[in-house]
């Protein structure tokens, strides 16, 4: 594997700090971004979308394991480390400064990526609903997130649950849900308020006779009372 420097240096290196506006919060731990690197399963010579990749704690991992990893990032003092990270794994890493609620993702890929990241709390929700409602069979193999405890837990939950909700209608009608690993609220620099879960989904059989647009309006009738979703 190719050696690197601790990543607590690369940021003090390039003087980054995380982005309260942006919903940063940056994970050092080499051996949990491993672990979560290998929920996809065997990632050599795979292709892996990564969603804010920050200083690129999570895409190293992700290159370290061999996959080709295409990142967006819309934070532009983040780039030069992940430039730096991009010429330790030649031809593994495609970096793309942007919004990723505005990129046309599946255009990006010859085959269907594993999507991982460690989210931006502040746009989890929107982009998780976005890839869970798009056209069946997805254009991704698998769903690699980091979320607020409080959010995993509604995405897993079950029917006769508090946390039942549209998230989870979503997740678990045409895929399979479940929260992989619990992570520390003080494994994050900065710490959040809050404790955090990976989750990783699995797409399944789409159920015969129930079409996307029925079950939206049957669950934003059934639980449009909680409100939106919060992030």
């Amino acid at each position: 594997m190719t050696k690197l420097p601790p990543l607590r240096e690369v940021i003090a290196k390039h003087g980054l700090s995380a982005s309260k506006a942006l919903g940063q919060n940056f994970l050092f731990d080499s051996q949990l971004l491993d672990r979560i690197a290998r929920l996809p399963g065997d990632l050599k010579g795979a292709e892996v979308f990564e969603v804010g990749p920050g200083p690129g704690g999570l895409t190293r991992a992700l290159l370290g394991a061999g996959a080709q990893v295409t990142a967006v990032e819309r934070d532009r003092r983040c780039i030069p480390a992940l430039e730096e990270l991009g010429e330790a794994f030649p031809g593994q890493l495609k970096l793309i400064e942007g919004d990723a609620l505005e990129v046309d993702a599946p255009a990006l890929f010859s085959g269907k990526p594993h999507i991982a990241s460690n989210l931006p709390y502040n746009v989890g929700t929107a982009l998780l609903v976005g890839w869970l409602s798009a056209e069946w069979e997805p254009w991704w193999a698998s769903l690699t997130l980091m979320f607020q405890k409080e959010v995993a837990e509604r995405i897993v939950a079950t029917t006769d649950s508090d946390h039942y909700g549209r998230l989870a209608v979503l997740a678990q009608w045409r895929s399979s849900a479940r929260i992989a690993m619990p992570v520390h609220r003080s494994a994050f620099t900065p710490p959040p308020k809050v404790m955090s879960a990976v989750v990783h989904i699995v797409p399944t059989d789409e159920p015969p006779g129930v079409k996307f647009k029925v079950l939206e309006r049957l669950t934003a009738a059934a639980f449009g009372q909680r409100g939106a979703p919060r992030r």
